[in-house]
């Protein structure tokens, strides 16, 4: 708590504060973060073995294979937050269920799931993309800006 707020508080509170700081559990960061690895890492080889499939089987290119992997990706995603398994899963890896693909598709299914019963329209349309939208705003401006940034690069340097 900064210490602005501490000065606005009463003694009894600023006691109280201290009481519950000296009581919270610590989190186990060597833990979490051993577990996040790991759980993002499965995902990604997951992700891998489909693109490998996919360029084995289906005959793609290492380009190609990339759009159908992704598509899986998220249907499996959208699955299993609608049995309600993605959320066990996080819940026990924290951020490792955060990969961009997966990660984004639970985000968008549960945002949907959870507000279903205010109808398809207003519901599950209108609030599908709330936490989403912003990821997507931003994520297209990035872009926007890295492709300004290559091509300035470009023209400067003649490449």
């Amino acid at each position: 708590m900064s210490s602005q707020k501490k000065k606005k508080l009463t003694p009894t509170q600023q006691k109280y504060q201290a009481f519950a700081k000296a009581r919270e559990p610590k989190r186990p960061a060597v833990t979490n973060t051993i577990k996040a690895f790991f759980v993002g890492g499965t995902i990604c080889t997951i992700g891998q073995g489909l693109q490998w499939f996919f360029m084995k089987y289906f005959h793609f290119t290492d380009v190609t294979a990339g759009n159908p992997t992704v598509a899986v990706l998220i249907i499996v995603s959208v699955l299993l937050t609608g049995l309600g398994v993605y959320d066990h899963i996080a819940q026990w890896a924290g951020a490792g269920t955060a990969v961009p693909v997966t990660g984004f598709a639970n985000t968008v299914a549960s945002a949907a799931i959870e507000h279903r019963s205010e109808g398809y329209v207003l519901g599950v349309g209108g609030n599908m993309f709330k936490l989403a939208g912003p990821v997507i705003a931003y994520g297209v401006f990035s872009a926007f800006l890295v492709a300004l940034i290559k091509i300035f690069i470009q023209k400067i340097g003649g490449i």
